[in-house]
């Protein structure tokens, strides 16, 4: 198992051994301490607990604190995040995971939250084409027909209607790992990957 925690930076271009712009996205992994390990005797199965950036003392509990403390750490983490693990997999407490468990050319699984976009109309959240825009159609951009009148009488769960957009979790699977950036902790992975800048990202190699 190879995960990490990181934020999204952005996204940029680097060019490959032949010359062609590869675009890729820039994710700050890194360094996670292990703050716990879930064993299949205690625990029912295998995970392990990273933990990623740090808090201010006044912001955080005193479990948190106590947590930090028994791992080893100086201050309570921002994020803790656990992963699912095999069986074979060896982690201690305090252990340091960095972006080099990962090398380039390989397949990896990001987690993010995409961009918010609030309240919106059908067309934009689901892609509807519309009604008819000539001749002074006065509901062009509405949903239409929610359902047949007689029978069931009522709108079926799950139609496609305005609403809330965006802001949900988001699993992009089989992207490129292009460069690994040991010195400054990053990853340059392929293509977009989903959310704003210095969202949080999870990187997990599947």
């Amino acid at each position: 198992m190879s995960a990490i925690i990181g934020r999204k930076l952005g996204m940029t271009q680097i060019f490959d051994a032949a010359g062609a712009a590869v675009p890729v996205t820039v994710i700050e992994a890194g360094p996670c301490p292990v703050t716990h390990v879930r064993t299949v005797e205690v625990d029912g199965y295998t995970a392990v607990q990273l933990a990623w950036g740090a808090q201010k003392d006044k912001r955080a509990t005193k479990a948190e604190m106590g947590h930090a403390k028994k791992a080893g750490l100086e201050h309570a983490p921002r994020v803790l995040k656990e992963f699912r693990t095999g069986e074979d997999a060896s982690y201690d407490v305090g252990q340091t995971l960095t972006v080099e468990q990962f090398e380039a050319g390989q397949r990896v699984r990001v987690v993010g939250t995409t961009k918010g976009k609030g309240f919106q109309g059908a067309m934009k959240r689901h892609g509807f084409h519309g009604r008819p825009g000539s001749h002074g159609h006065p509901k062009k951009r509405n949903v239409g027909t929610l359902g047949p009148g007689t029978n069931p009488s009522r709108t079926i769960k799950g139609k496609k209607m305005p609403g809330h957009m965006g802001d949900i979790q988001q699993t992009l699977r089989n992207l490129r790992v292009e460069r690994v950036d040991a010195e400054r902790n990053l990853l340059f992975i392929r293509g977009a990957v989903p959310g704003a800048r210095n969202s949080l990202v999870f990187v997990k190699k599947p």
